[in-house]
């Protein structure tokens, strides 16, 4: 259930920086010998591939004066209402998370599971994460189908998803009414474990599902939006990933805000439990929100891109290149996923066994009064308790959607707004005066010093203070206010990891490119007059062409994905053990353990704090690459300086003030 990214996408992000592929060549009518195309360090990324629209940027080779306009083409700035058909589909996949985990954990323990064979049963959510996602990504980057790469993954994956919701509530149903058939009575013993371990199965095979449709609707978002719009967008431009968050927010509170009416008294028709006519919701929300996306968001023919990669045949080579790029890893990035590594040891029990635990709370006293309830009574107790959890979960997503919309414009930014190469195009400036006037009039709201890193330690820290207190909670309405302030936590942790995998990611890249235009340029200038060729190639342009690569944006978030998936194995074998001597049979009061999970996990989150701590603010770019990527372009130059002009150095310093006001934009790579 990660995404890595999101999953995801990465302008953060899976998904944060988008994957781009850089082409510089010559027009199209110069000679093989004037077309050069050199591949962005993030092509080719198994979980983000490029958008691939547009080229990046264009050399046109004007052979009369040499003149090299560099120009985004990606930088069409695109309206609101594009951004929301491109990600209203995330949305809509949020309402399916929010129906599985609101009432999944429920459903399994009235099946008769017990909270520790449970426990292992979500081991799914991390199996499914680290393998299928990185695996849809690199299918859906060889699809070679005319109408789409991702889109053909979407659909596949949304109707599995549909086909799995509609079948896990009426498992005890199906399975019971099959096996009657065959003359098997259906209050047997032998049946109730057929029915479990379809369950069972069925979870599996959602999750994959789940994570197939959310793979590629993070990497179709990372394709069409522009690639300045990704992340790094002043307020009045929703962002793409900015607008992602808020969706997956709002799907969030539409299907906690389902679960938590009484779904039976207004739609019988579709089923008799709450769980079945909230998996029919779902099923509609994310199979409309798929279909709208896909017939009106366009999708560059995969055709056009030529054949299929050959060097990215297998997910073996996917994880050879990440277990390789990992001692590689840039130090800010390396203590991001060691902050990963341990917060989501406590994030991994809290998502999944909030409603259980409201739920455990809410009976308590409803037990100790009458300890001897029948089957039927515990199921109609049980039923309303995951209600009272679905709204504790509810709270919680309307916390964390509040602070998303309001906490960036109190924080002092430090990792938004790294330069892009190339000019915007007019339809796409920076900041128009009205922005600027708008964020000069936000800037008092700032706090000096309260930086996203900061803010991000003290939410982890209230965490391990609230989930602490969850072994004193004895009321719903405490339990209710605990869960509801980790919402902030939340928050946080779907945006400051990827704002600062980010910020490094486009710092590294900005590097790279304003190398390789430099380059470019002594090279093209070493063509148009030979007699300069030894002004304007030095020893160092020689060593710097010689450099290797950054890492891929993709191989970078698969091992931040692994830095979330792996401590959840571990937080899901260490809940299983707790429940194994903790738990009480369902139906006998006094059982506290998952609190005790709880309050464990929040001892992790809290090391996680003291890991943030060490964490640094942003690196500031070299003085050359900043003017490089303000200018967006590089201009002739006289004499034996191979560097940049006076003016590509000393001009546009202005943008750069104006983007100090900016807020960080939100965003969520991992949805659950």
């Amino acid at each position: 259930m990660t995404s890595p990214l999101p999953s995801h996408p990465v302008s953060a992000d899976r998904l944060g920086a988008s994957p781009s592929r850089a082409s510089l060549g010559a027009a199209a009518h110069a000679s093989d010998d004037h077309d050069d195309t050199i591949v962005g360090s993030t092509e080719h990324s198994p979980l983000l591939s490029p958008a691939g629209a547009e080229h990046d940027f264009h050399i046109h080779d004007h052979s009369a004066g040499g003149h090299i306009p560099f120009q985004d083409q990606s930088q069409t700035t695109k309206s609101v209402w594009y951004l929301v058909a491109l990600t209203i589909s995330i949305g809509g996949l949020q309402v399916a998370w929010a129906c599985e985990l609101s009432n999944g954990s429920p459903y399994l323990l009235s099946l008769g599971i017990s909270k520790s064979l449970m426990a292992l049963v979500w081991i799914a959510g991390p199996l499914t994460g680290t393998f299928v996602q990185p695996y849809v990504g690199m299918l859906s980057d060889n699809c070679r189908i005319s109408w789409g790469r991702r889109k053909p993954f979407m659909l596949g994956g949304a109707a599995a998803t549909t086909f799995c919701l509609l079948f896990l509530p009426w498992t005890k149903e199906i399975v019971g009414g099959v096996l009657g058939l065959l003359g098997a009575d259906a209050s047997s013993d032998g049946v109730k474990v057929v029915i479990m371990v379809v369950a069972v199965v069925m979870i599996y095979v959602l999750d994959i599902a789940v994570n197939t449709v959310q793979a590629s609707i993070r990497a179709f978002i990372c394709d069409c939006a522009p690639s300045h719009q990704q992340g790094n967008a002043d307020q009045h431009l929703e962002a793409a990933n900015s607008m992602a968050s808020r969706l997956v927010g709002i799907g969030n509170i539409i299907g906690y805000l389902a679960g938590y009416i009484k779904l039976t008294d207004y739609l019988g028709f579709l089923g008799h439990t709450q769980f079945q006519i909230l998996s029919a919701i779902a099923s509609v929300c994310l199979c409309s929100t798929v279909i709208f996306s896909v017939i009106v968001i366009p999708e560059r023919d995969p055709r056009l891109d030529g054949p299929k990669m050959a060097n990215q045949s297998g997910i073996i080579d996917f994880f050879r290149s990440i277990f390789a790029a990992i001692k590689r890893l840039p130090p800010q990035i390396t203590k991001v996923c060691v902050v990963q590594f341990c917060g989501w040891i406590g994030f991994f029990p809290m998502l999944f066994y909030t409603s259980a635990y409201i739920g455990d709370v809410y009976v308590q006293p409803y037990l100790e009064e009458n300890p001897n309830m029948t089957p039927s009574e515990l199921d109609e107790l049980y039923e309303k308790a995951t209600r009272v959890g679905t709204f504790a979960l509810l709270i919680f997503a309307i916390t964390s959607l509040l602070t998303n919309l309001l906490l960036p414009f109190f924080i002092d930014p430090t990792y938004d707004n790294n330069p892009t190469l190339g000019k915007s195009t007019p339809q796409s400036p920076v900041l128009t005066t009205n922005d600027e006037g708008l964020q000069k009039w936000l800037a008092p709201l700032v706090i000096p010093g309260f930086t996203l890193r900061r803010a991000w330690m003290y939410s982890n820290i209230l965490f391990a203070i609230a989930m602490t207190c969850t072994l004193f909670a004895r009321s719903v309405g405490m339990a209710t206010v605990l869960i509801g302030l980790v919402g902030i936590t939340w928050a946080l942790t779907l945006w400051a990891p990827w704002a600062i995998i980010s910020a490094e990611i486009s710092r590294r890249e900005v590097i790279a490119r304003a190398r390789k235009q430099r380059l470019s340029a002594l090279s093209q200038r070493t063509i148009a007059g030979p007699s300069s060729s030894t002004e304007s190639i030095s020893d160092d342009d020689e060593r710097e062409q010689a450099e290797p690569e950054p890492d891929k944006a993709g191989v970078i978030l698969g091992i931040h994905n692994m830095a979330i998936a792996a401590p959840q194995f571990i937080s899901t074998f260490g809940s299983s053990i707790i429940f194994r001597f903790a738990q009480k049979p369902r139906g006998v009061p006094g059982d506290h353990s998952i609190s005790i999970v709880f309050a464990l996990g929040g001892f992790f989150v809290l090391a996680a704090a003291w890991f943030i701590h060490k964490i640094q603010e942003s690196s500031p770019l070299p003085a050359d690459v900043i003017s490089v990527a303000e200018e967006g372009h590089l201009t002739q130059q006289s004499g034996n300086n191979g560097g940049l002009s006076d003016k590509s150095r000393d001009g546009p310093r202005g943008s750069m003030d104006r983007a100090s006001l900016a807020r960080s934009s939100s965003f969520s790579g991992v949805e659950y």
